[in-house]
């Protein structure tokens, strides 16, 4: 039976990570990498038998890269820490496991759950995501944030839901869309992007048709209506943060004049 490493980064997960390695208990080997919790994530994780790194965090791809260089199974199931592996989804992995494949790499349908809904619209469902991978013939790009991996090989389909408990509160999704917001606009200034009128006006209305109306936010009731809402005020947030970069930099050049 082939061995399985799974990777979780973590900064102060320790009202999600129990749930996300006791849905793991089974793995050969656990690799939690951690970037300066200031709670019991680490010793949550210990309790679990994980093995602990603790890094300086620099973007997402380069925190998940790490865990996938330090772990020693032949095959990577990469989690986050909000996330948990659904009974389904687990029996198909260890079928995995225990056979031969053809395929190097599989994607699996994730399920999201926003204030206490499983939204099955809007376009986040079934958002398929590759975190099962061989060592290698996988790894993650470096990107800070959306990072993806990157497969050298046939990607396979598993039926098993991964389940996403990444938003209980309205404080903790504004929270998060607040770091990713200024992620993405880090991202798209290292990359030369920036911000015009369309950028602020028409992506912000499209995200919202997209959201509600072409992935039929509607029918997830009420909290479809707020995830459609939400999402396209972030597309607006992120271009604005990064039109107020471009600011910072004007001004610190004109200064400098």
């Amino acid at each position: 039976m082939a061995k399985l490493s799974v990777v979780v980064i973590t900064r102060n997960e320790e009202d999600t990570l129990p749930r996300c390695l006791s849905s793991v208990a089974w793995a050969d080997e656990v690799i939690v990498v951690d970037s300066g919790s200031q709670d019991d994530t680490r010793q949550i994780a210990w309790e679990h038998g994980a093995t602990v790194f603790e890094i300086e965090w620099s973007g997402f791809g380069a925190a998940k890269a790490y865990g996938v260089d330090k772990a020693t199974g032949e095959w990577i199931l990469s989690l986050d820490a909000d996330e948990a592996v659904s009974e389904e989804l687990a029996q198909e992995i260890q079928l995995i496991l225990r056979g031969e494949t053809d395929f190097h790499g599989f994607d699996m349908p994730r399920k999201t759950r926003f204030l206490g809904r499983w939204i099955k619209h809007c376009g986040w469902y079934p958002d398929r995501v590759l975190r099962l991978f061989l060592k290698s013939r996988g790894k993650f790009d470096n990107a800070r944030v959306h990072e993806k991996v990157i497969l050298d090989g046939r990607m396979g389909h598993l039926s098993g839901e991964l389940l996403h408990y990444s938003y209980p509160s309205l404080e903790h999704y504004l929270d998060k869309s607040n770091r990713y917001t200024t992620l993405g606009a880090e991202e798209a200034y290292r990359k030369g992007r920036r911000t015009t009128w369309f950028d602020l006006v028409i992506r912000p209305l499209v995200s919202f048709i997209a959201h509600y109306v072409s992935r039929q936010g509607f029918r997830d009731g009420r909290e479809g209506f707020l995830v459609s809402v939400l999402s396209s005020l972030a597309v607006l947030v992120k271009y604005a943060k990064l039109k107020d970069m471009e600011r910072q930099r004007e001004s610190s050049e004109g200064d400098c004049k």
